[in-house]
């Protein structure tokens, strides 16, 4: 089955730092271009990242710019995503998805207190 599989998501203080996993299964990572995506609450979708698969990286999202590590690990078929001094408007739901594929996961929540 093609699918993503997003974990790590949780609740944290103002301030804090959360790394988010997604690991891809049905297909080669490294071969697609994907993007992290976040939705909050009475929100669109909003793209946070996107890796495509010569490494390129590029970051969206201007209001959590610089507070944010994307990475992706060929071996274990993941992408990551370090999120650093979190602000309660980061809340979201956090999800990997594929546009070229058309898939997208169930996503992790995070919650910020503030």
């Amino acid at each position: 089955e093609v699918q993503f599989v997003e974990s790590g998501g949780g609740l944290v203080q103002s301030g804090g730092s959360l790394t988010l996993s997604c690991v891809a299964s049905g297909f080669n990572i490294a071969s697609n271009d994907v993007s992290w995506v976040r939705r909050a609450p009475g929100q669109g979708p909003e793209r946070v990242s996107r890796v495509y698969p010569d490494g390129t990286l590029r970051y969206y999202a201007e209001s959590i710019k610089g507070r944010l590590t994307s990475s992706r690990d060929n071996a274990k078929n993941a992408l990551f995503l370090q999120m650093n001094d979190l602000m309660p408007q980061d809340t979201a739901l956090y999800y990997c998805s594929s546009d070229p594929l058309g898939i997208s996961g169930r996503g992790t929540q995070v919650t910020v207190s503030s």
